[in-house]
């Protein structure tokens, strides 16, 4: 006889529009089933106008958590019942759990990053350049800030959007910041410990380069990048060219992916298979 629990999965997913593009479910779901467990991940197509009753219908059924991907990053706020630090710094959610009942607004971007980078090097007391001011950049450079990264430089094209970025991280976390505006090619200080493309140069175009002086790169430094697919920008692998240690966006998405499963679910993941589940997904295998 077939237990109770059977064909009672346990529910979360990601709700989102143009939620058809969204490759999240491949890695997900890879982990659970690698891992034995009676979960289950669901894309979900919502509206901006059906965000309140999307959310109070999820809450209804029963789902231990969901992402929120664009439009609803900050707009799904108002129907939670409270936010973690970083989600309340940044003032953006992308990963919703329910905790004693409650759904609590994550943001598991920038720790994904983190995750990534601390595997290279620890950002404490490090100087970091920052390119863009979006909400990738954003996430990233909160967690550095509350990682206790020493410095952090915003280089950004739109000065009133970066001097935002940087008043938040100054304001809000105590971590001192300098906004550049940027113009022309980028030369990166001497003294970076680690340079990050946050901006979406090199989405879908791995020929596509970013306004950066390959020459100040230089053999040591950690060079990022988030863009996922391709893997291999064009500056990762100007980077690799001048010496410096890298990480891809792959790495990024993969390790936020592993941060929304462990508050869900309370295991570790093991972000191999889901890595490889997002390649090929992404029709990336054999990719760097």
């Amino acid at each position: 006889m077939a237990t109770p629990d059977r064909f009672l999965p346990e529910l979360t997913g990601s709700v989102s529009q143009g939620a058809a593009g969204n490759p999240t479910v491949a890695m997900i779901e890879a982990a659970y089933a690698h891992h034995g467990l009676h979960w289950r991940y669901v894309n979900m197509e919502v509206a901006p106008e059906d965000l309140r009753d999307a959310v109070r219908g999820l809450r209804a059924v029963g789902f231990r958590g969901f992402n929120c991907s664009l439009p609803h990053k900050v707009t799904v706020i108002e129907h939670l019942d409270g936010l973690g630090e970083s989600a309340a710094v940044m003032g953006a959610v992308n990963c919703v759990v329910r905790r004693d009942g409650r759904l609590i607004g994550e943001n598991t971007d920038g720790k994904g990053f983190l995750e990534s980078l601390q595997a290279l090097v620890d950002p404490r007391g490090r100087s970091v350049v920052l390119f863009g001011a979006g909400g990738a950049a954003r996430a990233i450079a909160v967690e550095l800030a509350l990682a206790g990264a020493g410095q952090i430089t915003v280089v950004n094209r739109s000065v009133t959007r970066g001097g935002e970025l940087v008043t938040l991280l100054r304001d809000r976390v105590g971590t001192a910041s300098a906004l550049v505006e940027w113009r022309g090619d980028h030369v990166v200080p001497g003294d970076a410990d680690i340079v990050i493309n946050a901006t979406s140069i090199g989405l879908y175009d791995a020929d596509a380069r970013l306004p950066v002086e390959p020459a100040s790169l230089r053999p040591g430094m950690v060079v990022a990048d988030v863009i996922g697919n391709p893997p291999r920008t064009r500056f990762i692998r100007d980077a690799e060219a001048r010496g410096c240690r890298v990480l891809d966006g792959l790495g990024m998405l993969v390790n936020q992916g592993a941060v929304a499963i462990r508050f869900w679910t309370g295991i570790d993941p093991d972000t191999g298979i889901m890595r490889r589940a997002l390649e090929q997904a992404l029709g990336l295998t054999g990719e760097g």
